[in-house]
């Protein structure tokens, strides 16, 4: 399941997953990924098959039945609608009208159907959004994944601007953050998350005028993807390579920024990267203090500062 895509129509990513932790942002576009072009048809997806497209981790049958139900529970919560031109004739909706987890079965399963006015976000698309699943499921943080697929709605203009209020709701931001705990819990993790998947990724702040010059809006930029560019892996090396070349040729990144998204990225623990640097440059410095005593000039240095 490699090369699972995730497509939907661009409207579904005007709809902020409020509260949805990763693990239920992985089960829902799991489904998503499978419901494409299936009508109104009710879908099994067993417990299985499930798991592995979301990449789940904990194996307990009840843990997995309580994520399902939470996943749908706030499913529920998101507010679907289409609104006339004139704005006075509305119809709200769910997304799935039938969601059944049997997890008695000897092999357990979930069926799941789209409500009828929820069809146009999954069949017959004439715009949409695209990507990779897996790619989108190994990212750690929620605001990396919610910024991943709005990014990806711009994937051949390599531009995206967002005012305060729409990154604020689209992201489900607490409204008790401020710049600083944006910076740190939001745009952090991004950067880290994000630069390996988009060549170039600058974030960049816009201003406005005023006492403080207040933060109005957010700009993304990165390098525009072809229009026929898939989402397919090219294996796990280059994969991986594209990556860390990304990394690395990002000049938006500090050192350190650098270190964490390549110990991420390799599934290493923080740290290792900046760690195993400061090992090389000591075990050079004992190297070179060792090379220095063996041609015995260590004492004719240590007498010229003394002089």
């Amino acid at each position: 399941m490699a090369n699972e895509i995730v497509k939907y129509d661009s409207e579904l990513n005007t709809i902020p997953l409020r509260k949805f932790s990763p693990v239920e942002m992985n089960l829902f576009f799991s489904i998503v990924s499978r419901m494409r072009d299936k009508n109104d048809d009710v879908v099994i997806f067993s417990f299985h098959d499930l798991k592995e497209l979301s990449n789940y981790k904990m194996t307990a049958t009840k843990s997995f039945v309580k994520d399902l139900e939470s996943t749908y529970d706030k499913l529920m919560e998101l507010k679907f609608s289409n609104r006339s031109a004139s704005g006075l004739s509305v119809e709200k909706f769910r997304m799935f009208t039938r969601f059944k987890i049997n997890g008695d079965s000897d092999e357990p399963f979930v069926e799941i159907q789209v409500h009828d006015m929820a069809l146009p976000l999954l069949n017959n698309l004439e715009q949409w959004v695209r990507y990779s699943l897996t790619e989108f499921r190994d990212l750690s943080s929620g605001y990396s994944k919610t910024m991943f697929r709005l990014l990806k709605q711009f994937r051949t203009t390599g531009y995206a601007y967002f005012s305060k209020e729409d990154f604020h709701e689209l992201l489900d931001i607490p409204k008790s953050y401020r710049e600083t705990n944006i910076n740190q819990y939001v745009l952090k993790p991004i950067k880290e998350e994000l630069t390996p998947l988009f060549r170039g990724l600058t974030i960049k702040k816009k201003y406005g005028r005023g006492r403080g010059k207040p933060v109005i809006g957010y700009q993304f930029s990165f390098k525009p993807e072809h229009k026929n560019a898939d989402d397919f892996s090219k294996g796990s090396q280059e994969d991986l390579r594209k990556k860390m070349f990304n990394i690395e040729q990002n000049g938006e990144l500090s050192q350190e920024e650098k270190w964490v998204a390549k110990d991420k990225v390799l599934g290493l623990k923080i740290g290792t990267h900046e760690a195993d640097l400061k090992a090389e440059l000591e075990k050079k410095e004992q190297d070179l203090l060792s090379e220095i005593q063996k041609k015995g000039l260590l004492d004719d240095l240590q007498k010229g500062f003394l002089n």
